[in-house]
């Protein structure tokens, strides 16, 4: 039963919203009004009969009526119709919530500034712990942290600054020639120690630390952080350990390019990053192998790899279960890396394979009531998830849950000490040792100073409203992907109907709920009329403020296939069902398109794509008016 759970394409429960709006703000009200009941009101009664209290209300109902025309010429995320990029519509409940708690105004950097909802935000780090399948029982030493962020390319900034700081550290606790414990042989043994080793290095320390005299802790402690790749830099700390190379982030061709973008912003610099091939439209694990060996041979560290539970482009999900076999299998040869998931898109499709008591389900229960999915391969990805170090996830995603709200999960907590940022006039109880405690300092340990208590709470309420299994939140994704199955099959009808016109084809079957479809005029092999033609059916799928939204029958997106992401193998398969000449893909810098397949990517999120109430589905009506336009710019009747 999803019918409460949105606005609706209609606003058909906007008696429900406006409510629970009036309801709450009412409430906010008397609690003002309550706080202090003895203080007489700021605002004297009469103050709205003020001409320049008249004035103002004036002047501000023009700007919000002005703004809210323009607003109209939004993007129309609610309606089945739009099938585009990753947006769709919001649950209720995190809209209600985050409505509610914005007049509190809750910073979630510390419990001075939000002494409720910092605690939600610890909770929701435990809720999409428990989701992933990392330990979430905070009476357990290595239990897992999540906190939220502004989006997936802060996550995966934080994941980058953690894996840093945990690789970094015990070369540190060398240079500061620290007694009493068992440390690396080497630098090189010391940067490649791997996460678990090196947290259970970073317990030895602080327990070693809390047994020294109180007058030599602070002389021991500040050795170390002096030592710290943190304190001294990029340039310094290598320069003192030159026997060790910058580490490199081995990511897919795929990646999101905020890896690009946070490699440069912590120093380590764009020319670290090495993009492996894909195969399948996937991570290709022996070249990830191939490419470990080479770096084991030449002494070159590896900081993390990156897998993708859902690519951005193609919803593909990567080999997770493969990475994590080969971390740990080249960790015993002393090549020690991190493991994290940039699951932005697809973290909350791991709903589908939960059971309530948060145990892993079988691929045969996952199967039940789908086609197709899911491929042994997705099961396998996504039951090795608790195996990994750390994960990015985006409940402004397939969370349905208002901008901006990614989150930052790392497997075991411990770690994040390595984070901690001291500042006396936020953070005062700094002896606190217990899990909860800890993280109400919260702002030590992220890379905000300022944080939405607000976000917090919307994406908490959400969860206990819906919890994170395929009971509840998972019927969510379970119409997704089986809009994307009837996507897929009705593609391939509309394949036949226009045999002899264009070549359509869905160039990989999806492993979630986004698909492509490539299209190519019949009797034309050269790839730069292909993608001129897919780019005038994208414009008129894509949105133009400058024209009223009505106009458009569907919103979509576009993407492009490249040989480097696909590999030859593939992109020449792809070429050869659309009948286009491999020869016409050129690297020519002339012309952008010569290089790549242009394609059409429709992500299906909205959960009324099949509207059984009216007999709808938005996906027919679609493709049939995809391929009346198709018809139409070939000049050809329609039957």
């Amino acid at each position: 039963m999803l019918d409460a759970l949105f606005l609706g394409p209609y606003g058909e429960n906007d008696t429900l919203l406006e409510k629970l709006v009036v309801e709450f703000l009412r409430d906010h009200v008397y609690w003002r009004r309550n706080f202090h009941p003895e203080d007489p009101p700021a605002i004297p009664t009469h103050a709205a009969q003020h001409p320049d209290y008249k004035a103002f209300e004036s002047r501000l109902r023009r700007e919000l009526h002005q703004l809210s025309a323009s607003l109209k010429r939004s993007v129309p995320f609610h309606s089945p119709r739009y099938i585009g990029h990753m947006a769709s519509d919001l649950l209720l409940p995190g809209l209600a919530a985050q409505i509610l708690t914005l007049p509190y105004n809750p910073n979630n950097v510390s419990e001075d500034a939000a002494p409720v909802t910092i605690d939600l935000e610890v909770q929701v780090g435990l809720q999409l712990a428990r989701m992933l399948g990392y330990p979430d029982d905070t009476d357990r030493p290595d239990c897992a942290f999540g906190h939220l962020t502004s989006g997936g390319t802060v996550a995966n900034y934080q994941a980058l600054r953690l894996a840093l700081a945990l690789k970094a550290f015990p070369v540190a606790l060398r240079a500061a020639q620290v007694p009493g414990l068992a440390l690396p042989a080497d630098d090189w043994e010391a940067f490649n120690l791997g996460p678990d080793a090196g947290i259970e290095l970073l317990g030895q320390w602080q327990l070693w630390l809390a047994g020294q005299p109180a007058r030599d802790r602070r002389r021991w402690r500040d050795a170390v952080q002096t030592q710290r790749l943190e304190h001294l830099g990029m340039v310094e700390f290598f320069a003192r350990h030159r026997d060790l190379k910058v580490p490199l982030v081995l990511a897919p061709i795929t990646a999101h390019y905020s890896w690009s973008k946070g490699l440069k912003l912590l120093g380590l610099g764009r020319e670290q990053l090495r993009l492996l091939p894909e195969k399948g439209m996937r991570l290709d694990a022996q070249a990830l192998e191939q490419t470990l060996e080479q770096c084991r041979r030449e002494r070159q560290p590896v900081l993390m790899t990156v897998a993708v539970l859902g690519t951005t482009e193609y919803g593909t999900v990567d080999p997770v279960d493969a990475v994590v076999d080969l971390r740990d299998r080249f960790q015993t040869l002393g090549l020690g890396f991190s493991v994290h998931v940039d699951a932005a898109w697809g973290g909350y499709l791991a709903t589908l394979f939960r059971n309530p008591d948060g145990s892993l389900r079988g691929i045969d229960e996952v199967r039940a009531g789908f086609a197709h999915f899911p491929q042994p391969e997705v099961h396998a990805a996504f039951a090795a998830l608790g195996r990994t170090d750390s994960v990015t996830v985006d409940p402004h995603k397939l969370g349905y849950l208002p901008y901006g709200a990614g989150a930052f999960i790392c497997r075991d907590h411990r770690a994040t000490a390595l984070l901690a940022e001291a500042a006396d006039y936020v953070f005062h109880d700094t002896r606190a040792t217990d899990y909860l405690s800890r993280y109400r300092r919260l702002g030590q340990f992220v890379p905000e100073g300022s944080k939405s208590g607000a976000a917090a709470a919307a994406v908490y309420v959400t969860h206990k409203v819906l919890p994170l299994d395929h009971a509840n939140f998972g019927r969510l994704p379970r119409q997704t992907v089986l809009a994307a199955e009837a996507f897929h099959a009705r593609a391939e009808r509309l394949a036949v109907e226009l045999d002899g016109i264009a070549r359509v084809t869905v160039p990989f079957a999806p492993d979630s709920n986004l698909v492509c479809v490539a299209i190519n005029p019949t009797g034309n092999a050269d790839l730069a009329r292909a993608n001129a033609f897919v780019r005038r059916l994208h414009d008129e799928l894509r949105a133009d403020a400058s024209q009223p939204l009505q106009l458009k029958q569907f919103f979509g997106s576009m993407t492009t296939l490249r040989p480097e992401a696909l590999g030859e193998t593939e992109m020449n398969r792809i070429l050869t069902q659309l009948q286009l000449d491999p020869a016409t893909l050129v690297d020519d810098d002339e012309d952008t398109d010569a290089d790549r397949l242009v394609i059409l990517r429709h992500t299906l999120m909205n959960p009324y794509l099949i509207d059984h109430e009216n007999g709808i589905s938005y996906i027919d009506l679609y493709l049939a008016h995809l391929g009346r336009r198709i018809r139409a710019l070939l000049g050809s009747p329609s039957p």
